[in-house]
Formats: structure tokens, sequence, C-alpha cells
């Protein structure tokens, strides 16, 4: 075999996996990045609602809120340096009942124990001071938020990784990975690979990378489509920038929200309906060996036991427009029905663990010269530059330690 060795490939070419690629080569290592697709970003780094998070939902200290906060900053330092349009546009999050009120109260405490300046809770009265036609009981305004186009950042890092003497190999699918001495040899579609570490972030495909490499990670991906709707333009007004609920601290969603596109485009979603396909945008998307593998994975059936009235309340958001407005007139009072046009879905990864429990925080499995990324949720996207600088430290501590 005369294929070239590389210090690091990396499986996954979505914004984490080109992250650590760009934080490895500023240590001058070697490396390739594999993308199973034949284009960048086709999946959840790619059709994700653009929003770039402040870091006001997560737990003090977790790695997403360290990650975001950190990432976040350094996001708009890159959106910067590579001309990339965003804007600041800042966000509300509305409580709509009194059973909310005191969430909102400790969002308020994280965002402030987070850093976030410029936090401001706005009574009643207020709120249609920043959304004119938004109401509710009370309201958090966050200015650090802001939108982007992330397709454009993860075509950015490509471009980067390339100037930096990197490659970036598309429609690479690795079908097998094996050892060879002191070697990993992945074979692909495109061609085998050589390398002395293997780093994994598959996204979608992350628990499948991982026991490709001969592991036994507990956890497992399911798939959770995310349904979108757009308002037609002559109701775009009714929106100013982004409008969220209080979430439910039951579960890692965020719930249905509005939120202005670099383009004017105001999208509101996305729901979290169980998806029966990985990569299945449609609600009559199918794959039986995804379908297999969720039957057969007795987390799968305790996280039904433990959240079935919440699935079956997304899957109603998925199958009526009506649903999906009632939603969102919680928080615009105007919206209806017909003021809704379906728009493109996504699917995001949640991990699941034995006991059925939604994986909340980023999860790293590592093994010998190798790291894998088996949890990477919202803010992924934001905190992408931040975390692939804690994976590259990761990878570089396997080759030093050879």
């Amino acid at each position: 075999m005369n294929a070239r060795l590389y210090d690091v490939a990396i499986i996954g070419g979505g914004l984490v996996g080109l992250a650590t690629a760009q934080a490895l080569l500023a240590r001058r290592r070697s490396l390739i990045v594999l993308e199973a697709e034949p284009r960048l970003a086709l999946h959840q780094s790619g059709r994700n609602s653009g929003v770039i998070h402040s870091g006001l939902y997560y737990r003090p200290g977790s790695l997403k809120a360290r990650t975001c906060v950190e990432g976040r900053q350094a996001l708009y330092r890159f959106l910067e340096e590579q001309h990339i349009p965003y804007e600041r546009c800042g966000k509300l999050v509305i409580a709509t009942s009194e059973r909310e009120l005191p969430i909102l109260a400790d969002l308020q405490r994280r965002g402030h124990l987070n850093g976030l300046q410029g936090l401001r809770w706005l009574r009643a009265e207020e709120i249609p001071e920043y959304e004119p036609h938004a109401r509710g009981l009370a309201a958090l305004w966050v200015p650090e938020t802001g939108i982007t186009d992330f397709a454009l950042v993860a075509q950015a890092l490509a471009r980067v990784i390339g100037e930096c003497g990197g490659e970036v190999r598309t429609s690479a699918r690795a079908f097998r990975i094996h050892r060879l001495g002191r070697e990993i040899i992945l074979e692909t579609t495109a061609g085998d690979v050589r390398c002395r570490v293997l780093v994994g972030c598959a996204g979608l495909q992350a628990d499948r990378v991982a026991r490709l490499c001969g592991l036994h990670p507990e956890l497992r991906i399911i798939p959770f489509r995310g349904d979108y709707h757009e308002l037609v333009p002559e109701r775009r007004f009714l929106v100013k920038n982004l409008i969220y609920p209080v979430p439910d601290p039951e579960v890692p969603f965020l719930g249905v929200h509005l939120t202005r596109r670099l383009d004017g485009r105001v999208e509101a979603g996305p729901n979290a309906a169980l998806a029966l396909k990985r990569e299945g945008y449609t609600r009559w998307s199918l794959s039986a060996r995804d379908i297999g593998e969720m039957i057969a994975f007795p987390g799968f059936w305790r996280l039904i036991a433990r959240y079935g009235r919440t699935g079956l309340r997304e899957m109603a958001l998925s199958f009526s427009r009506r649903a999906f407005a009632r939603a969102l007139e919680r928080l615009v009072p105007e919206i209806r029905a017909q003021d809704l046009r379906p728009a493109p879905s996504g699917v995001r990864a949640q991990a699941v663990d034995p006991s059925g429990r939604l994986v909340d925080d980023f999860h790293i499995l590592e093994a010998e010269c190798m790291v894998h990324v088996l949890n990477a949720p919202s803010p992924a996207a934001t905190a992408a530059l931040r975390i692939g600088q804690i994976i590259a430290a990761r990878a570089l501590g396997h080759l030093e330690g050879e």
C-alpha cells in the first residue's frame, strides 16, 4: 500500500470536523477530512436555523456552556475575517404563562453566570418595543444572539484548510476501518487512507463510525426531524428578528420559534419529531436499517416510555399546519395557519443512553489513537471553533503519546 500517511484523518466534513482540522493545521499536522457526501454541509451543518447562540440556556460549567460562549466570540471574529454576512440582531425569549416565569428567571441567572452582557428582563408592556407584534407576560432580551449562514462557514473553513496544506475529500464514505501495525487504514469509496490518529465527527452516523472502528459505545444516535415553515412574504413584518418560547427544561429542545434569515425570510420551527431515517427530511422517509437498529436498542423503548406524550405533541406539529400555527400564536397572536408555507426540514443527531435519557451535553469517546464525537447537539454550530480546538488537543495527545 503506497497511499500517503497522514497524521490525522477526520471522518465527517461538517462544522465540527472542519473546525477540528483547522485547529490541527495550526499545529502544522498533516491531515485529511473525509466527507461521505458529494458536497459539504448537506446535513446538520447546512440544515439549521442559522442562529449564533449566546449561551443563555446551558448549565454553567458544562462543556456546552463553555464552548458556546467562547465559540461564539471566535465565530464572530471568523465571520469578520472571512467576510461572511452576519448580524448581531439579538433575540427575545418570551414567557406566555405564569408557570414559565420562574424558568425564565432561571435562564436569566444562567445567562449572567455564563458571562452574557446586556441581558434585560422585560415587562409585558415592554415587549413590543423589541418585537411590535409579540406578546407575553415577560421576556428576556438577549443582545449577543446573531444570525449567519453556516453553510458559508463550512465552505470558508474548507478553503482555509486547503490554504494551510490540509485536504478535504468529498464522496469518501468509509466502509471498512482496521489497523496495520501502528497505522489505521480507512477503506473509502474514494480510495484508501492511512493515518496515525483517527477522529470521528460523523454526526448522524457517529455511533456507526465508532462501531466500524471496533468500539462499542453505549450511546445510540436517534434521529429527530425538525420541520420548518416560513411566513409568506406579505406577513414577514410580524417578526423583526428572533422570537423564542421558554423551553421545557425536561427536554434538550428549544421549542418552535421564529427566526429571521439574512435574506429576509422568516422561518418558524423546528419541532422535534422522531425520524424513521437518519438522513430523511420528509415525513415519509423510511430506512429499514435505521428503524431496525432503533427498535433493537433498549434505550429507545425507555425513551418512548419517558417522553411519549411529548413525542406525540411534536408529531402532531409535523402533520398539522394549524397546530404549528397555534404554537406560534402564543408568541405572536396575529399569526394564522394561512400565513405559513412549508420550508426545508432538518434532522438532528440525538444521542440516547441505555436508560432512555437524551444526552444533553457534548460527548466524546476516546480509544487508542482515536477520538470520536458521539454527541454534538446545538449549539455545536456556534461552538464549532472552540469544540474543534478541544478535539484537536485530544488528537494531538494521541500523536504525542505514540
